[in-house]
């Protein structure tokens, strides 16, 4: 990264950009044992207990959206950022940075949806830190978030897919897209046939099903920022397998595939916020997709995918019509500010 080059919008993409950025400043800077394993949440061993440690700040445009706000989205990405290391999701806290001028009705609003999702998920929100700046400093309002979970030993191997092995089934719990579309029409006032609400949910049940035996989940990732695109790049970087994925067996919705070709989008790198890919054992991936389909966030779970030994390194896509084509990491940023 040239040092004369200025932090651009792509930087935030959660893609190849701000892959560079975190590698090539936070990384060498920050760089420790508990760090380098860059996952969503960094898992900390205490005399007693093991915990994952995570955080993460949303400055979504707008605020409130089909099927959610800003703070529910704020307590949903950490509790997943949590659940989908394995750890059993427990503490969290807020910090808002608020610009003056935001109607005390629609931080109320924000306030009692965080509220009630905490609830939902089974957490506390046990510390918190408020900022107001003048008008025009910050865009309305944005929340940081931090998390803590408790993470039972057998579930150690989670977050860094290092059980991963050639047979290894890849499965998605449900349609993807259905956030950054949501956030494309409130955007833009679209007037859309179906409307497509943000799929904006906790999943700390999901995962608690899915995990009733450990060994058969090799990896979890919530997939969000870059979407399941940069997650399948990542997970097979600079490994001795590969991944191969069938486009026909990736669930999204009608309505999602008309607006992404209407603005030249692919949905594979588009925002999720209450979606996630896993990896399982190859003797378990009926059971585990029957265990998804048993629960509300689940129900369009599919097998998209496996991992293989053919092209070590690589992520390739079979098309509906037949080709085959590499899958990359995010390069840019389709919609900023979705999360």
């Amino acid at each position: 990264m040239n040092r004369n080059e200025v932090i651009l919008i792509g930087h935030g993409s959660g893609g190849r950009l701000t892959r560079e950025l975190i590698d090539e400043i936070f990384v060498k800077k920050f760089d420790n044992p508990l760090l380098s394993g860059l996952h969503d949440a960094s898992i900390i061993e205490t005399d007693s207990e093991k915990i994952a440690f995570t955080t993460d700040s949303y400055v979504i445009d707008p605020i409130f959206f089909p099927g959610g706000n800003i703070g529910k989205l704020a307590i949903s990405g950490t509790v997943n950022d949590l659940c989908v290391s394995g750890s059993i999701p427990k503490y969290i806290s807020c910090g808002f940075i608020i610009e003056e001028g935001l109607p005390i009705s629609d931080l109320e609003n924000i306030v009692t949806s965080m509220a009630s999702e905490a609830e939902r998920a089974g957490v506390f929100i046990v510390a918190g830190d408020t900022k107001v700046v003048k008008r025009g400093q910050c865009d309305k309002i944005f929340i940081n978030t931090s998390g803590i979970g408790i993470i039972p030993s057998d579930r150690l191997h989670i977050s860094s897919g290092k059980t991963i092995q050639p047979g290894d089934k890849i499965l998605v719990s449900g349609t993807l897209g259905d956030h950054a579309i949501a956030i494309l029409a409130a955007r833009e006032n679209l007037t859309l046939d179906e409307e497509i609400q943000s799929d904006t949910a906790p999943l700390n049940k999901l995962t608690e099903a899915v995990l009733v035996h450990p060994s058969d989940l090799r990896f979890m990732r919530d997939i969000t920022r870059g979407g399941l695109a940069t997650i399948l790049t990542e997970v097979c970087e600079n490994k001795d397998f590969g991944i191969d994925v069938d486009e026909k067996n990736i669930p999204i919705r009608q309505s999602v595939k008309s607006i992404c070709e209407l603005y030249g989008f692919d949905p594979l790198y588009l925002a999720n916020e209450g979606k996630m890919m896993l990896i399982v054992r190859q003797e378990s991936e009926n059971i585990i997709l029957q265990r998804l389909k048993t629960e509300k966030h689940g129900v369009d779970a599919t097998i998209i995918g496996e991992i293989t030994i053919s092209h070590p390194g690589k992520a390739i896509l079979k098309s509906v019509i037949g080709g085959r084509r590499i899958i990359e990491m995010l390069s840019g940023e389709m919609l900023p500010r979705i999360c």
